[in-house]
């Protein structure tokens, strides 16, 4: 059931829960299908209702720094730069965890990603429900994430009972994802916060470890990783600048030519036309630059076969 973000909704979904029930709620990224972190019984609902291998670790959600403090071990000065640049916003921090973090949240692994998202919805929902929340994405596994309410709807149906609608996102690709496990510090996930940008806000060398091997049914050092992943049902193509089309009826998606425009409107340019029944949806790709780098992973992920 899709809501309104009204104070008396917000409240009932932060009821849900503290349940240890499922809400989704929007994020400036995309829309998000939170539990209770810290309750290992609702995380695994998480799972259930995404059909998400648990090899795959999840972000916990915090309203505050307070917040994220309360589940790590530890808070580097590398931590607190980034937080004091980046939060709220669209950056997910791997640290070592506390013990009151389950282990259903991180993939068995030591350390767990932490954000405070910029969205006032998201904010209001874990500061109604005293907790932190672990939220992935509001899809099924590997399918097209969810940038409107009704996409949630479309794709998981009555896995979710309540959905607060705040309208549609604004980034509209999920967080970059850094490791301050690593030295140097590494890139997991790349988004909108580029390596440029975490480069010019802490004078570091940052690594890039996304086009690294994964061991099959390893766990995951971070979300996203998966070798297909925010796909359409309907087959995607990226196409370089002179490629010839894929052949039966399709459709060229024609995408704006700055970077942040393009990652606000992809997914729901691909949600429409997956509504469309083409044989094929396709997009010529983006400049390989810095600025491009999250949105280049999305697509290639996205047209995985």
């Amino acid at each position: 059931m899709i809501v309104s973000a009204t104070p008396a909704n917000i409240a009932e979904a932060a009821e849900i829960i503290r349940r240890g029930g499922l809400v989704a709620f929007p994020t400036e990224t995309v829309y998000g299908l939170g539990a209770n972190a810290l309750d290992a019984d609702a995380v695994s609902r998480i799972f259930k209702a995404k059909e998400r291998p648990f090899a795959n670790p999840l972000i916990v959600h915090v309203a505050d720094e307070a917040m994220a403090r309360s589940l790590v071990l530890e808070w580097p000065a590398l931590a607190e730069t980034l937080a004091s640049c980046f939060w709220p916003g669209p950056l997910t921090i791997v640290l070592r965890k506390a013990e009151n973090v389950p282990d259903l949240v991180t993939a068995g692994l030591d350390s767990v990603g932490i954000r405070i998202p910029a969205h006032p919805v998201a904010l209001a929902l874990i500061r109604a429900a005293g907790v932190p929340v672990a939220a992935p994405s509001a899809n099924r596994f590997t399918q097209l994430s969810p940038t409107a309410a009704q996409h949630v709807l479309d794709g998981m149906g009555e896995r979710v009972k309540l959905i607060l609608d705040g309208g549609p996102t604004d980034v509209g690709i999920e967080s970059t994802v850094v490791s301050l496990r690593r030295t140097p510090p590494a890139i997991l996930r790349p988004g909108m916060i580029s390596q440029r940008d975490l480069e010019s806000a802490t004078g570091l060398t940052w690594q890039c470890e996304i086009e690294q091997p994964r061991i099959a049914d390893a766990p995951a050092e971070s979300p996203g990783q998966h070798p297909k992943h925010y796909a359409p049902r309907t087959p995607f193509h990226v196409l370089d600048a002179n490629a010839p089309l894929p052949q039966g009826p399709g459709k060229l998606l024609e995408m704006p030519s700055d970077p942040d425009a393009y990652a606000s409107c992809l997914y729901a340019a691909l949600h429409a036309a997956d509504r469309e029944g083409w044989d094929w949806i396709a997009v010529r790709k983006p400049p390989e630059t810095a600025e491009w780098a999250g949105i280049i992973d999305r697509l290639k992920r996205a047209s995985a076969t």
